[in-house]
């Protein structure tokens, strides 16, 4: 690499004295300084990104290693009970019929409950209403306006 001591640091800061001069060097190392801190964080998020990858190409290896494990679990239960549908069919001397086929299922009949819709059995009497209170006939606001505004007092 660069091997930068601290006797051409020494140099190097003033031969910049003497050409940019004294008014403008502390707006220049300020500049340099940001520009610096904008590389950094660059270089930063540029391998915070790599690792991020890195990562997700682990999980995505384990996620492959996983699901091939569980297939093969899957593929050992089906196995084993067809195995055992068939020992079991073979020592009780049934035919090898599968409680597991994929025949429709069988629903009951649809009954009509005899329910009369049209009629309103849960209807609330008037009479109640009339007792406590409640609006039997909708009115609009302009009509509710009209019928409770107070009268005029001259």
């Amino acid at each position: 690499m660069i091997d930068i001591g601290i006797t051409k640091l020494a140099i190097i800061g003033g031969i910049a004295l003497v050409v940019i001069g004294p008014e403008k060097l502390p707006g220049l190392a300020k500049t340099v300084g940001t520009l610096l801190g904008r590389a950094r964080r660059y270089v930063a998020d540029v391998k915070s990104e790599v690792n991020r990858s890195m990562e997700l190409d682990e999980f995505k290896k384990m996620k492959d290693s996983v699901e091939s494990a569980a297939r093969d679990v899957e593929n050992s239960i089906q196995t084993s009970t067809a195995d055992f549908e068939k020992s079991w069919a073979d020592a009780t001397g049934l035919a090898a019929e599968s409680h597991f086929t994929d025949a429709s299922p069988v629903f009951p009949e649809y009954k009509h409950p005899k329910k009369k819709w049209r009629v309103k059995l849960g209807a609330t009497p008037r009479w109640y209403k009339a007792r406590t209170g409640t609006r039997t006939n909708a009115m609009s606001g302009a009509a509710r306006v009209a019928r409770y505004r107070p009268s005029k007092v001259s």
